[in-house]
């Protein structure tokens, strides 16, 4: 839930200001000429920002799973919902931002390497768990997968040798379906 801080705006009247969230939204939609086109018009339209957005086909031939992180207060984020459930392709729309759920996102990084850095980034890419998938005299490209947080360091780390090129998925969420503990 967002936090809601309470102050005076010097008038004597009170000021409430809502914490802007960032929201993992999962839509399963018909797999239909136009449908990803109508999804991405509606923020657009509306003036809301993607952080991040993946779209993939599912176990069912005639549907596919969108997965978007967006930002914003709980108001905005429920204007979204609504308007989301409400568009023709949409089958279903769940906020997984406060349920239980896996989540992950691939990142190829190219990172220039010569003989003497190359043993380094190779033990920074064994400690993430990435896997080196490209190598050239000056540069190795590396292949990482896990969350947000995991991708971000491994770049962080990486940075120092000089990156030459990132491309990053995006996040893809399944909400988890085991509760209890193990």
């Amino acid at each position: 839930m967002a936090q809601v801080e309470h102050s005076s705006s010097g008038d004597g009247h009170a000021v409430v200001a809502e914490h802007v969230q960032r929201h993992t939204i999962s839509l399963l939609v018909e797999n239909k000429f136009g449908a990803f086109n109508r999804i991405a018009g509606l923020f657009a339209a509306k003036g809301y920002n993607i952080d991040s957005l993946s779209v993939g086909p599912t176990e069912e031939e005639d549907t596919s799973r969108m997965t978007i992180v967006t930002r914003g207060d709980d108001q905005v984020i429920e204007q979204i919902m609504k308007q989301l459930n409400k568009l023709i392709d949409t089958i279903k729309v769940v906020d997984l931002t406060f349920e239980s759920f896996v989540e992950r996102e691939l990142v190829l990084i190219k990172v220039q390497s010569t003989p003497t850095s190359r043993p380094e980034i190779m033990q920074i890419a064994e400690i993430f768990r990435a896997k080196v998938v490209d190598i050239s005299p000056k540069s190795l490209t590396l292949e990482a997968t896990g969350g947000q947080q995991k991708v971000d360091a491994i770049i962080k780390m990486l940075k120092p040798f000089g990156l030459k090129e990132i491309a990053r998925t995006g996040r893809v969420a399944l909400k988890r379906e085991f509760q209890g503990e193990v």
